[in-house]
């Protein structure tokens, strides 16, 4: 977690912080073998030098990226948990719970589906 220390710190708001902390927290501690990793001022995770997902915050929640892929499988996922989608994000308002159980399905997935992969995106 000490990568993403700097990251955290410039979170204004205690409660985006601590959510923030928190989910990054746990993907680090669910997924051991990803990882943790600051590129673009984002936090992310990355399995074999190819990207897994990643984080962003915002004014009114919290943005969720498995890349463009992994919307479309989770489509219906993301909309039952209650979420905003874009092709390539989902977005977790801060007065929503986190859906633990769609983001490590979706992390498996990509986890899965990346296993091949030697370069950082999908092409």
């Amino acid at each position: 977690m000490d990568v993403f220390a700097e990251y955290l710190t410039g979170i204004d708001h205690p409660e985006h912080r601590e959510r923030t902390e928190e989910v990054l927290s746990w993907i680090t501690n669910k997924f051991a073998n990803l990882e943790p990793q600051i590129k673009w001022n984002t936090p992310m995770f990355s399995d074999h030098g190819t990207y897994i997902i990643g984080l962003s915050i915002a004014k009114k929640h919290m943005s969720v990226s498995p890349e463009e892929v992994g919307i479309t499988h989770f489509a219906d996922d993301i909309a039952q948990a209650g979420y905003s989608a874009t092709p390539g994000l989902f977005r977790i308002p801060w007065n929503k719970p986190v859906n633990y159980e769609l983001l490590e399905k979706m992390i498996e997935f990509n986890i899965q589906d990346k296993a091949e992969y030697t370069s950082f995106w999908r092409e």
